[in-house]
């Protein structure tokens, strides 16, 4: 069989350097295959496979491997751990979907955990695996026939043996005996890595080997670039190695090693192929592919395989990795012998890994995942491998390199790429500890205590790592390395906490790790004292300790044994049998020890907070900052109070409170009367005094720990949620960051926050935000220990902001907090114990005398707040118990001379603290209060209580002020706003026109009648008149006012053109030069125009030129400014609103006109439309002689000049031009004849948008002035052209070819073109010559008249509903249609059908067009726009006409597409409710250009739904000779450079608007908590927002997305530019 292969394999492949993959495919299946498969079965293959699945049954575990970036989800509510997931398919189909689950990426390597048992707590199948059995991980014994399992074995052995053995060969020239060939040619081949680039290695290549870049693009992964004899090859190899100074990995291979190994890989497909087939041939290739070697010395064919993992290319290792997963992952039994062949390579297998040049994702080790998560499988790990020694052994073993000569981790100067390698492996130990054991074996206890010993081991070398020294003098040359230690604890937070869950679970495993715990605490070394201890004196008591200060010692950070004994000491408290556990610790404990390097570790932090250490650079105070950031301090800072707690609760409180006062070097400072009048000094010692102070508070009354209270998780959680909530009300993702996660990446948060929160849903933008309930608020604590300083200074702002509106005072008290556990209940003592009352009282004093350097208002802040703490505590224990039994005296302890009662009774005079004013008068009566608990008196009775009793009206008259103030600032508002509104309606009735000409007018009906009587008409002899009405507008940039008027210099607003495929009805469509006659005709389905708008805002022409050059000469010094505003375009921000522009619009006044009606009723009656017609041509066949002559254009421009100032002239022609080059993509022509006509166009389209989303966003004025645009800078002869060529259109004769038929041309831009050059025909030669009021209201109505007839017959042409409705009453109109329709008919052949089906039809198709038309007319005339248009003259001879049109005959014949009317209105596409939905989508999508299974990114456009394949070189393409995305490419013919794209695994909105320019957008998907999820980083499930949709919609119709482009980049600091152009 092996014969066989070898000779038949080198004739198949590595024929040559590039194979056809399909032909060589096909030889292997027939040549190759199929003789393998027919010896397996015995038979044919095809019979024998249909025999073998008869008595076959599918597996119960859906095991699909995930692909790099695809979507996976697991269920929060069910899930063991985090890293049981299911594929999309199951997740679809499984009970799941209506639970809480999350959503990411998966980042490739692992498989689907559907059906299997120890994965979910309910629902571990799917709908498509659930066999109806609960026995999800039992496959079914398939027992193979005798003669087919031994063919099976036999062919897997043989077929394994042989891949493994070429996949594992190192001989790159020589060949083992058995495959000799004759044949001497060799291939070079080059590898892929994670070192180079993709470009590094395109460029290498196309150096090397002469490829180009296109061939070069071929050449990835691991590929062969030549081929030939040995010393070509070897030529090849030196060439690429020596181009780069890292070099790239080139091999020389023996071309029959390539075949082989090619077909090596070709079997695991095929071994995937036959294991799928049947249970049984799964089990035979699981148990030949870990039987142990007959050689002896060789490990198993998979361990060879895996132990030679970090050597094989990717193609190979994926190879391996899926066979593994289809195979061995499947089967429990053989599951449990591979994890057990796993373990035993571990150590050598992560060694690999860290000289490894592949990611994670693609190495042998990312396995561990899926054997260590299994609960039965660690445990059982545990007891025979003892797993946890083994990879904690390696660790030690990869970081030995580290340790200095204390045995202490340094890791200055180390590689970073290594390290993290390193730091992976600590996942698995987090994996193997994911699940605590209910069950406790004594082999498990034993192999359990032994790897925590060897953990302590590791702690041992962090405890007191990287010790930092303050620095005196001169500031540190070099900042030490602090990232690697905080990473390491990091990685080692949740596994602390595993461990002390593990042994919290068994009271023998608890003890006895506690006594490991200790014991290493007694070894370590680190900090050593330095002299002998020493007696310390204050208020006759005595502390024996020994002397240290941080500020001169070195100090470390890092106390990882000292924290971990205070999370097993606190676990402790709950044993059944505490006498053992109290005999452990008398033994030789000594509590002052145990606070001794915690309480460093405070000091430390407080000294850095008083800028004592801030010579030693900024790597301490981003320790110091990590030390309390919610990443890490639950395994540092709070542990750390945690253990001062500890051994406050077992120390004499006086003593305690002493070694605080030693450690933070301020014992003197409190001993004596130690002075000094160093400023920098003192301003330390009060920095400090102000921290010590915070740190006793904390100790106090920090009691939200379980085992130092009486709570539970959830009540902290709340806690922590409702002290965050009183900062700021925060959306859920900010609280969720500010909240600890646990090992399950939970943070327990959805329990709680609808108890301590309500929900307040977002709106168009922005997200939801929650707000503390009213309720809840006496929870909160000014002095909460996990605030930084700002959150503690807004806190406190926003509380007494709110006291303050509530009418409440501004005393922050205390809360009561819960009582201490009796382990701890001696705590307590501290706040009545000698030396705290001598602290406050020193404290009080110093600001009662007013010595303001001694003192500051925090220090009397924190003292106030620890006297409340003593009286609320007192107060507390005098209502539970009889005040004998109370042992708690703050009050009497503190009746002395100068006592803290009557300090604080003098400090309310005080005028420098008046802020605490109201803290001390509550302080005050909680004195009286107590004192009247303790003397069981009412509080008349008691002298002290009648001495306050004024003070206590104080707070009556405080409020009464308050509350007046408050109405005055009521009152001051309410008339501000009546001054605001006055102002508005003031501006409404100066700027009637601008609201009166709205469409959608929200003034009643009888006056918009009483408007229309006077105004209604604007075409014809009866239109009205247009009123002299003077505008005053004012420059945003001067502040000058200037009336509009043409003789005046020119008033300019702020204009933006750009093209549009907003109203196509042909996505994708693009216009070729020969195709159309655009710009001169339009196309109906209007497939790209040139859209204008504005923002509104007003500027002088010179002030504009001024501001542009100034944003000329400053723009050019910006990073990327060249992504903001393209420069060389024109464009600019507008200074006011900071919309992008690229051009101006000059403001053109309307001139005043009245309309002589009896002149034109006179003419009226002789000039009929067939008459006007006749005139019109021969007026133009007149002019043929006049325009022949050259020079005509200088002299007719001067003309016009004449009637607009030189500004207006020059501001028209910028505008013009403008609208000529983007609308075109030409170069700026102001001589070119299509300049008028784009101007026309512009105006046209933009009006048939505004029309399509019924809005009007600017000024008519904006479009009167572009109307105006042409008239001034118009040649003569392009006049002519242009209304001779419109004129053939609308009367065409036979003989015109070239003319478009009546369904090639939009009439709505017909009509804007005809209109505006009709005035052309009464030019004379050096001769102003304008048409008469008269002529002009004829001119319109006949060309009114003529447009909207042919677009009439236009869209009877067009319409495809031939319904014939008959029978109801027919009107006037209806009647009309039938005659209209039976001419149409009478041309083109057609059926009988009612009127009323006529008459609707024409009426939906030709709206549009008339309320584009009424806009239009308005613009021009000033006359609002008419509701209705009446009295459509029609011809027969006409109809005959533009019915005759060859183009009509084919369009009724469908040889030609047409546009049916009314237009569909183009809406962005329709998305699912439920982004899952997406998800799913976009997991089938396959890469039109690529059959890899590399990591896609599907890309949905918005505007037509395709998807497409983003950032990916398979689709590059050339656009205009740039090599572009598919997204650029797409956009380029979808939305003429305009693109609106989701990028699907993203969840990420990309707005695109050129080749260059783009940005990022959120996604109209929210969460529910009202928050987008770019990245998926939360995964929570999302649902579509219609608001938000309809935003983006209303964004791409009103040709926003550049504008928002331009903002969105303007905010942003763009540091480094994206290639927007690969998109």
């Amino acid at each position: 069989m092996l014969r066989f292969v070898v000779e038949q394999v080198p004739q198949i492949y590595c024929l040559e350097v590039e194979s056809n993959s399909q032909e060589e495919e096909e030889v292997v299946q027939s040549r190759l295959l199929q003789p393998l498969e027919c010896f397996l079965f015995g038979e044919d293959p095809q019979a024998g496979l249909e025999k073998l699945q008869q008595g076959s049954a599918s597996s119960q575990l859906c095991g699909r491997v995930f692909k790099e970036g695809e979507t996976v989800y697991s269920c929060r509510d069910c899930a063991i751990d985090p890293t049981c997931v299911l594929c999309m398919d199951c997740f679809q189909d499984s009970v799941h979907k209506g639970h809480r689950y999350k959503m990411h990426a998966s980042s490739g390597g692992g498989f689907c955990d559907c059906g299997d048992l120890e994965a979910w707590k309910t629902g571990p199948c799917c709908s498509k695996h659930d066999p109806g059995a609960p026995t999800a991980m039992e496959t079914d014994e398939c027992v193979l026939e005798p003669g087919l399992r031994e063919r099976a074995q036999k062919l897997f052995q043989v077929l394994l043996r042989y891949a493994t053995d070429l996949l594992v060969w190192e001989e790159s020239y020589e060949l083992a005996a058995e495959l000799q060939v004759k044949e001497d040619t060799y291939y070079c081949v080059l590898y892929n890595d994670e070192h180079h680039s993709y470009d590094h290695v395109i460029y290498t290549l196309q150096r090397s080997v002469q490829c180009d870049h296109s061939e070069a693009h071929t050449h990835t992964g691991r590929r062969a670039v030549k081929r030939g004899k040995l010393r070509s090859c070897q030529q090849a190899k030196d060439l690429i190695r020596h181009i780069s100074l890292q070099p790239l990995r080139v091999e020389i291979l023996h071309s029959a090693v390539m075949a082989h190994q090619s077909f090596a890989m070709r079997l695991g497909t095929w071994f995937q192929q036959i294991i799928g087939y049947s249970v049984g041939f799964r089990q035979v290739f699981c148990q030949v592919a870990l039987e142990p070697s007959s050689e002896g010395d060789q490990p198993s064919l998979i361990s060879r395989l895996m132990l030679h993992d970090s050597r094989l290319y990717k193609g190979a290792r994926k190879f391996i990795h899926e066979l593994i997963f289809c195979s061995l992952l499947m089967e429990t039994e053989y599951k449990r012998r591979f994890a057990i062949e796993f373990t035993k390579h571990y150590k050598q297998l992560q060694k690999d890994y860290t000289l490894d040049d592949h990611e994670r994702s693609i190495s042998i080790t990312a396995l561990s995942v899926q054997i260590f998560t299994v609960p039965t499988l660690a445990r059982q790990l545990i007891e025979e491998g003892n797993v946890i020694k083994v990879i904690v052994d390696t660790v030690m073993e990869l970081l030995s390199e580290h340790l200095d000569a204390n045995h202490r981790f340094h890791f200055q100067g180390y590689n970073s790429d290594k390290f993290f390698r390193i730091q992976v492996i600590f996942h698995d130990l987090r994996y193997i500890l994911i699940s605590k054991p209910s069950l406790w074996t004594e082999e498990l206890r034993t192999q359990f205590l032994e790897g925590f010993r060897v953990f302590l081991g590791l702690l041992h070398c962090m405890q007191g790592m990287e010790e930092v020294k303050r620095q005196f003098g001169q500031h540190i040359e070099v900042e030490p390395e602090w990232e690697a230690g905080f990473s390491i604890q990091r990685q080692l937070r949740h596994i602390l906490v595993m461990f002390q869950d593990w042994c919290s679970s068994d009271e023998t495993v608890l003890l006895l790790s506690f006594r490991e715990c200790h014991r290493a605490l007694m070894r370590c070394n680190n900090q050593p004292f330095q002299s002998e201890a020493t007696d310390y004196y204050m208020c006759k008591h005595i502390l024996h300790v020994s002397p240290y200060k941080v500020s001169q010692e070195p100090v470390s950070i890092h106390l990882p044994i000292s924290r971990a004994l205070a999370g097993e000491e606190n676990h402790t408290v709950h044993l059944s049998a505490p006498m053992g556990l109290g005999k452990l610790l008398c033994e030789s404990c000594d509590f002052t020890w145990f606070a001794e390097h915690p309480l460093r570790c405070v000091v430390l932090a407080a000294q850095v907070s008083a800028e004592m250490w801030r010579r030693n650079g900024l790597s301490l105070v981003s320790q110091v900052y990590y030390y309390h950031d919610v990443k890490c301090r639950d395994e540092m800072y709070d542990k750390d109070v945690i253990m001062l707690q500890i051994a406050a609760s077992k120390m004499d409180p006086n003593h305690f409170i002493m070694l605080i006062l030693q450690r933070f070097e301020l014992f003197d400072v409190f001993n004596g009367s130690l002075a000094s009048k160093d400023q920098e000094l003192l301003k330390q010692w009060n920095r400090l005094t102000e921290e010590m102070l915070y740190l006793l508070i904390i100790i106090v009354g920090e009691r939200y720990v379980p085992g130092i209270s009486h709570v539970t998780k959830e009540d902290v959680t709340m806690r922590e949620v409702i002290h965050l909530l009183c900062i700021q009300p925060m959306a859920h993702s900010s609280l969720v960051k500010g909240l600890p996660e646990n090992e399950s990446h939970e943070t327990g948060l959805e329990t709680v926050i609808p108890k301590v929160a309500t929900f307040k849903k977002p709106g168009v933008s922005g997200h939801g935000l929650y707000e503390v309930k009213k309720e809840c608020l006496p929870e909160f604590n000014p002095f909460f220990f996990h605030y930084s300083k700002s959150q503690h200074s807004k806190a406190e702002d926003a509380q007494k902001k709110r006291r303050t509106q509530e009418g409440s005072d501004k005393a922050l008290r205390p809360p009561v907090p819960p009582p201490f556990c009796p382990a701890f209940s001696s705590i307590v003592h501290l706040l009545c114990c000698d030396i705290l009352i001598h602290i406050l009282r020193r404290v009080l004093q110093r600001a009662v005398e007013d010595r303001a350097t001694y003192w500051t208002e925090a220090m009397i802040q924190r003292s106030l707040h620890l006297i409340g703490q003593g009286l609320l505590e007192e107060k507390a224990q005098l209502g539970a118990s009889t005040v004998e039994q109370v042992t708690f005296d703050f009050t009497i302890g503190s009746e002395h001379s100068k006592s803290v009662f009557h300090l604080l009774s003098k400090m309310t005079a005080l005028p420098s603290l008046e802020a605490q004013k109201d803290m001390i008068k509550w302080t005050l009566q909680m004195f009286e209060m107590v004192k009247c608990l303790r003397e069981k008196s009412s509080p008349a009775a008691s002298m002290s209580v009648e001495q306050t009793k004024p003070e206590e009206i104080v707070p009556d008259k405080d409020k009464a002020e308050r509350k007046r103030k408050a109405e005055a600032a009521k009152l001051h508002r309410q008339k501000i706003m009546a001054q605001m509104s006055a102002m508005q309606k003031n501006f409404i009735e100066s700027h009637k026109m601008l609201y009166d000409n709205m469409p959608e007018s929200s003034q009643g009906d009888n006056d918009m009648v009483h408007v229309c009587d006077v105004l209604c008409v604007a075409v014809g002899p009866q239109r009205g008149s247009t009123p002299a009405e003077r505008e005053v507008l004012t420059c945003i940039l001067c502040q000058e006012e200037q009336e509009v008027q043409a003789r005046s210099p020119a008033m300019v607003l702020t204009a933006c053109v750009q093209r549009s495929t907003v109203l196509t009805q042909c996505r994708g469509k693009t216009l070729a030069n020969n195709e159309t006659m655009y710009p001169l005709f339009m196309p109906p389905d209007l497939a790209v125009g040139t859209h204008t708008g504005s923002c509104g805002h007003v500027m002088h022409a010179t002030c504009w030129q001024k501001y542009f050059e100034a944003v000329q000469n400053t723009t050019r010094n910006r990073l990327h400014a060249e992504l903001i505003i393209d420069l060389e375009n024109g464009e600019y921000m507008c200074p006011l609103c900071k919309s992008l522009c690229n051009t101006v619009v000059p403001l053109i006044p309307l001139e005043p006109l009245t309309l002589n009606y009896e002149n034109a009723e006179l003419v009226g009656q002789l000039l009929t439309l067939p008459r006007w017609i006749q005139i019109l041509s021969a007026r133009i066949k007149g002019l043929k002689s006049v325009t022949q002559g050259p020079g005509k254009d200088s002299c007719y421009l001067l003309i016009f000049r004449r009637k607009y100032s030189d500004s207006i002239a020059e501001m028209l022609v910028v505008c013009a031009t403008t609208v000529h080059r983007v609308g075109l993509q030409t170069g700026p022509n102001e001589l070119c004849p299509a300049v008028p006509v784009m101007s026309w166009n512009t105006c046209a389209f933009t009006i048939q948008a505004i029309g399509q989303s019924h809005r009007l966003s600017t000024s008519p004025s904006v479009y009167f002035s572009i109307l105006n645009l042409a008239g001034l800078i118009l040649p003569l002869l392009s006049m002519f052209f242009f209304f001779s060529k419109q004129r053939t259109s609308l009367l065409p004769t036979m003989s015109s070819e070239s003319t478009p038929s009546i369904l090639e041309v939009d009439f709505f831009h017909l009509l804007v073109g005809l209109v505006l050059a009709i005035p052309a025909l009464y030019q004379e030669e050096a001769v102003d010559l304008q048409p008469s009021a008269v002529s002009s209201a004829y001119n319109h109505l006949y060309i009114l008249h003529l447009v909207t007839m042919a677009h009439v017959v236009q869209v009877l042409l067009s319409s495809t509903d031939d319904t014939a409705v008959f029978g109801g009453e027919e009107g006037q109109a209806e009647r009309a249609a039938v005659e209209l329709y039976a001419a149409v008919s009478q041309c083109t052949g057609g059926s009988d059908v009612s009127g009323s089906s006529v008459a609707d039809r024409v009426r939906r198709g030709v709206t549009p067009f008339l309320r584009c038309a009424a806009l239009f007319f308005n613009c021009l005339t000033g006359v609002p726009p008419p509701e209705e248009l009446s009295n459509i003259f029609f011809t027969d001879g006409l109809c005959l006409r533009w019915c005759g049109h060859p183009a009509v005959t084919k369009a009724l014949k469908g040889e030609m597409q047409t546009i049916s009317y009314p237009r569909k209105r183009n809406r962005l596409i329709e998305l699912p409710e439920d982004y899952s939905a997406l998800l799913n989508q976009a997991s089938h999508f396959q890469c039109p250009n690529s059959t890899d299974d590399e990591r896609k990114h599907p890309t949905l456009c918005l505007f037509c739904g395709t998807i497409l394949c983003s950032q990916s070189t398979c689709c590059h393409s050339q656009l205009d000779g740039e090599e572009v995305g598919a997204c650029t490419a797409h956009a380029a013919t979808c939305g003429a450079g305009v693109g609106m794209f989701l990028r699907i695994r993203e969840c990420e909105m990309v707005l695109m608007a050129s080749k260059t320019r783009g940005s990022t957008y959120p996604a109209p998907y929210l969460d529910d908590y009202g928050e987008t999820d770019p990245q998926l980083g939360r995964g929570n499930p999302l649902h579509l927002c219609p608001e938000r949709y309809r935003k983006l919609h209303q964004l791409w119709q009103q040709h926003c997305i550049l504008e928002e482009i331009a903002r969105s980049l303007e905010v942003v600091n763009v540091m480094f530019a994206f290639e927007w152009q690969m998109l």
